[in-house]
C-alpha cells in the first residue's frame, strides 16, 4: 500500500472532524477549512492508488 494512501486517508478524518466542529460551533471558516483539508485527502488517496496500480502493472 502506497503511503500517499495512507496520509491521505489520514487527511480525509481530519478534514472530516474539522468540518464537522466548525458545523456545530457555527465556525464557517473551520468548516471550510475541513473541506479543503478532506478534498486535499481524497486527492492523495486517489494518487497513491494510482501508483499502486502502476506498481502492478509492471511487476
Amino acid at each position: 500500500m502506497d503511503k500517499n494512501r495512507v496520509e491521505g486517508a489520514v487527511r480525509q478524518v481530519k478534514g472530516s472532524v474539522k468540518e464537522a466542529a466548525g458545523k456545530i460551533t457555527g465556525n464557517h471558516e473551520l468548516e471550510a477549512e475541513g473541506k479543503v483539508e478532506k478534498a486535499a485527502g481524497e486527492a492523495q488517496s486517489t494518487l497513491g492508488k494510482a501508483k499502486d496500480s502502476l506498481r502492478n502493472v509492471f511487476r
